[in-house]
């Protein structure tokens, strides 16, 4: 999820939607590509601009730099946290009054948080537009951060932990995992933060972190839609331009050792079935083989044709379920698989199953057609998520933030055809290694939990 700007009238560029569907394979490498003009405020705000007057509505998105890998231990949970606590008044628009204000004038808004950003957009008809940017100015620089608010939010950010992970097999599975596999690195612990953490952030940590963390020249406002940019431009000058830059915050320690020996851990766990998560390291966003990875992803785990949902759910009837997951991150991330057994198949037998079909890919066969089918399907999906004015924002902004500029996503499409074979055998044997990957193994237990 990430942003940018620029000024001018502007339409789009024709897509490769149309292009993908009519090329013979080796030419569908169509460029995307999206009239984006980009424009920077002197105090580091950039934004994104992508006119499109086909419809009178606007998706505005703001992408703050700032996600759990930018806290530090003892005070998890922080960046989730906020997420809740901007939509609660700040000087001129008080509690409540975003989401009122905005859904008065038909709009909606939305957030997220995760281990790289925290993500804010809201969707509104044109005619609102210049009260929702005062309004995120408003929050920006004078979020009211009282005692009040920050014990308000806090419990609600508890309860969601409890409800998520908690009182969840599939995120208390998550969580140790993430904590089996990273012993260095801020991606071991939980987004939503550890239970004791949260109990202990104060209003001075609170305040600290938003005025670090908050600040124009950390964030990237992206907007698609129905707006004259020019105009636009004198708006967010007027509301963003008085709020000052900060000084940068410290760089994250992105080092983490490499595992050299398999890691395990039991998660023993009121539930029906036993389940096997098994995680391999991989590179960030700036990796070479990441594109390959995600080819590799749809191969092993996406539609009832891939390798893994094929044979342990259909041939050997050993799985209810499998999941796959490459997930990009900035800093070197993970490759998870996880599955879920059958009544009466055993974790052992369903792991050692799972692990034969993963770890076999390097010195197995890879057919053209399976690498077609995968391309296609990320392809496909990439485009998809661009048909409307919300996915391009987002998209927009998930490529700033991952790959360091939006322009990247116009290449996507392309990284994905030059791809071939040879390439993704090299990445499962690179990465699908023992050496390489941590195993969380729940173990059904019919005890109720105590908590302690």
């Amino acid at each position: 999820m990430i942003l940018s700007r620029r000024s001018a009238r502007m339409g789009f560029a024709l897509t490769a939607f149309a292009l993908l569907l009519l090329a013979p394979a080796r030419a569908r490498a169509q460029e995307i590509h999206f009239n984006v003009v980009p424009y920077r405020l002197d105090n580091g705000l950039k934004v994104l601009f992508l006119e499109d007057h086909s419809v009178p509505s606007v998706t505005f998105v703001t992408l703050y730099r700032v996600g759990s890998r930018d806290e530090r231990p003892g005070r998890t949970g922080l960046a989730h946290l906020f997420e809740h606590m901007m939509f609660n008044g700040a000087k001129k628009y008080g509690p409540g009054e975003f989401d009122r204000q905005l859904e008065s004038r038909g709009g909606t808004s939305n957030a997220g948080t995760t281990e790289d950003m925290t993500i804010y957009y809201e969707s509104f008809p044109t005619e609102a537009l210049e009260q929702v940017i005062d309004m995120e100015a408003d929050r920006m620089s004078a979020l009211q951060i009282i005692e009040t608010s920050l014990a308000s939010e806090r419990e609600v950010v508890k309860e969601e932990r409890r409800l998520r992970v908690d009182n969840m097999v599939p995120g208390a599975m998550d969580e140790l995992l993430n904590a089996t596999a990273y012993v260095a690195h801020p991606y071991g612990w939980p987004v939503v933060g550890w239970m004791a953490d949260l109990d202990a952030i104060t209003l001075e940590d609170a305040r600290e972190f938003f005025r670090t963390h908050y600040a124009p020249n950390n964030a990237t406002i992206v907007m698609v839609g129905d707006f004259e940019s020019a105009r636009t431009i004198d708006l967010l000058v007027k509301a963003f331009g008085p709020i000052g830059a900060q000084p940068p915050a410290a760089m994250v320690t992105r080092d983490e050792p490499p595992q050299r020996g398999e890691r395990r851990a039991l998660l023993k766990k009121a539930a029906q079935l036993p389940r096997v998560s098994v995680a391999y390291h991989v590179p960030g966003s700036d990796g070479y083989d990441l594109f390959a990875l995600d080819l590799l992803q749809v191969m092993l785990g996406e539609g009832d044709s891939s390798r893994l949902v094929r044979s342990l759910v259909y041939d050997k009837g050993l799985a209810t379920y499998v999941s796959v997951d490459n997930a990009w991150r900035i800093d070197p991330s993970l490759f998870v698989v996880s599955a879920e057994a059958k009544p009466g198949v055993a974790a052992d037998r369903l792991e050692a199953a799972l692990l034969a079909e993963i770890e076999g890919l390097a010195g197995g066969e890879v057919g053209e057609s399976e690498l077609r089918k995968a391309k296609n399907v990320r392809t496909v999906s990439l485009i998809r998520g661009l048909k409307t004015a919300q996915g391009k924002a987002e998209q927009l902004a998930e490529f700033e933030a991952y790959f360091g500029g939006y322009a990247k996503l116009f290449g996507a499409v392309g990284k994905y055809e030059s791809v071939g074979v040879e390439q993704v055998k090299r990445a499962a044997a690179r990465y699908f290694v023992a050496d390489n990957r941590s195993v969380v193994t729940l173990v059904p237990t019919q005890e109720p939990e105590v908590s302690p």
